[in-house]
């Protein structure tokens, strides 16, 4: 079985080299600069590790991984708008629609989601597309909760902002390799606890969200929990889970 770190080479190559649709002209520019914004790419290693522990296929499963991370990437270049978070700044440079202009940046993340769809729709199994489309719609109505201040059933509003994406991470990872859906129950029982394990610990180095709901020491517990859960999920699979273990750890002791 491949490392995380294998993995995540693996991927970034073929993401670099990923064909765009020639209409978008100049456009792809933003796209890539988005795209190559430097994140952990935690979510397309998940579908990858998984379809790697279920006798699937990386190469395979990369179409799903990347047509996840630009979905990912959309949600992450339209969060950044004035009309939303407002932030001039991720990951140490500027947002995409500070590096190119507001008008750009709606485009570029409307461009990507039809490209995380294009991706999607390559596979002959429609489960794949079906699960990437029922895991943004949740992501967007999380969000419109979260902005609205719809938040009274915070874990609701975390599992459908954040945790949909890691679902899906494993969905897809299953889809791709062909796990028949009678046997997927414990691979996505740990995708939830992840899902969960990430928000927590993003929420306690942010400030905000369970951190602030709960306090730091309450949220500690909960990611604790989470992480204990979901290593408990993996015990019961019977195949190498080491990468995905070292993704549990990771994130439990997650400080940036």
């Amino acid at each position: 079985m491949r490392t995380a770190d294998e993995l995540r080479g693996v991927f970034d190559a073929y993401l670099a080299t990923l064909p765009l649709a020639p209409e978008l002209g100049r456009l792809e520019e933003a796209l890539r600069y988005a795209l190559e914004s430097g994140g952990k790419r935690i979510r397309p290693i998940l579908c990858l590790a998984v379809a790697d522990a279920t006798r699937g296929t990386v190469e395979r499963a990369l179409p799903a991984a990347a047509a996840l991370e630009l979905v990912h990437t959309f949600s992450l270049v339209h969060d950044d708008l004035p009309a939303l978070d407002d932030d001039a700044e991720r990951r140490g440079r500027p947002s995409t629609h500070a590096a190119f202009g507001d008008g750009v940046a709606i485009l570029a993340g409307d461009a990507l989601l039809v490209e995380a769809f294009r991706l999607a729709l390559s596979y002959d199994d429609p489960a794949i597309a079906r699960e990437l489309a029922d895991a943004t719609v949740g992501m967007i109505g999380g969000q419109y909760r979260d902005i609205t201040g719809d938040d009274i059933d915070l874990e609701e509003v975390e599992r459908l902002k954040t945790g949909r994406l890691f679902a899906a991470a494993v969905g897809l990872g299953l889809h791709s390799a062909g796990v028949p859906n009678a046997e997927q129950g414990p691979w996505r029982a740990f995708g939830d606890e992840l899902g969960l394990l990430f928000q927590v610990v993003d929420d306690i180095l942010d400030e905000d969200g369970f951190a602030a709901r709960l306090g730091v020491e309450g949220a500690r517990r909960l990611a604790d929990e989470a992480a204990v859960r979901a290593r408990e999920r993996l015990d019961g699979l019977f195949t190498d889970t080491s990468v995905l273990r070292e993704l549990v750890d990771g994130l439990a002791v997650r400080t940036a």
